[in-house]
């Protein structure tokens, strides 16, 4: 299956963000703690440009503890402030209020010495879709100012949300990049569900993630579903629709139905926890500023 998927509202969104680029002082970019390479848009390396960084390994609850250490080495040897958080629960969210003050204390002292008083540091929070950016902001906002919703594209425009006198955010929608070089990031940013499920061949997606899990979470089918776990992803759905029930019309297995219940178990966490990119064996020019 070839995965891409390149929405027109995605270029109006990255004209959007160059135009607000000149008021930003600080980029605060969302990454998927369970793939954070995957989900790092190489466009917004060339948008921060000359700009403050604060990189999140949001759901990193989701992920392998051991892994997230890893990212966060991996990110801060390259030069970025990196938080591992949960923006659902809140899990890391108070630290970053610390964290902005720090990375910006240069700007801070500036304004300071030039006699600027009570302008806030403006930051520009940015992602792919599905990443949680507007749940975040209502997490370290401490009430809804950002639309939420667990598919890509709910957020479709910008919007100013001034969290006190010393910070303002810009929301901003979640963007992808044209063309993916590499067919794995587009299929791992469908497993967490970044892509429309609408355009995706879900049983081909779920034999995708079968292959992925054999090779590095060996135990984690069998654990779930009481099944063997072996052998060819199509073998290995068909267990898990009879572990599970998924019988369409005459009785039938309905792969669909149980490729489904897979990708929600996977995104939802009910298969453990699991980081499916690992910082061994990246080149040294990945992940860069």
């Amino acid at each position: 299956m070839n995965y891409q998927w390149y929405p027109g509202h995605m270029t109006k969104a990255i004209r959007m963000m160059q135009e607000n680029i000149k008021l930003i002082d600080l980029i605060i970019e969302l990454l998927d703690a369970r793939i954070p390479l995957s989900s790092r848009n190489p466009d917004i390396d060339k948008l921060a440009a000359g700009k403050y960084r604060i990189v999140l390994l949001n759901k990193s609850d989701l992920a392998d503890p051991v892994y997230n250490r890893q990212w966060t080495d991996f990110f801060e040897s390259r030069g970025f402030h990196v938080l591992e958080i949960n923006s659902k629960t809140g899990g890391g969210v108070k630290s970053i209020q610390g964290l902005v003050a720090e990375v910006c204390k240069e700007k801070i002292e500036r304004d300071r010495r030039r006699g600027i008083v009570n302008r806030p540091v403006r930051a520009m929070v940015v992602g792919i879709p599905n990443v949680g950016k507007s749940t975040f902001i209502n997490s370290f906002a401490g009430k809804a100012c950002a639309r939420t919703g667990n598919k890509p594209g709910v957020t479709r425009g910008k919007q100013w949300i001034r969290l006190n006198r010393g910070l303002e955010l810009l929301d901003t929608p979640g963007i992808l990049w044209p063309r993916f070089e590499d067919q794995q990031t587009g299929m791992r940013l469908a497993f967490i569900g970044s892509m429309n499920d609408e355009i995706v061949i879900m049983d081909e997606l779920a034999g995708d993630l079968i292959s992925c899990l054999q090779s590095l979470y060996p135990q984690a089918l069998s654990g779930r579903y009481g099944i063997s776990g072996e052998g060819a992803p199509c073998a290995v759905l068909t267990e898990i629709a009879e572990s599970r029930g998924c019988y369409g019309r005459g009785q039938e297995l309905d792969l669909e139905k149980a490729a489904s219940l897979l990708m929600e178990d996977f995104r939802g966490g009910r298969l453990g926890r699991m980081t499916l990119e690992r910082p061994e064996g990246i080149r040294e020019t990945d992940g860069q500023k």
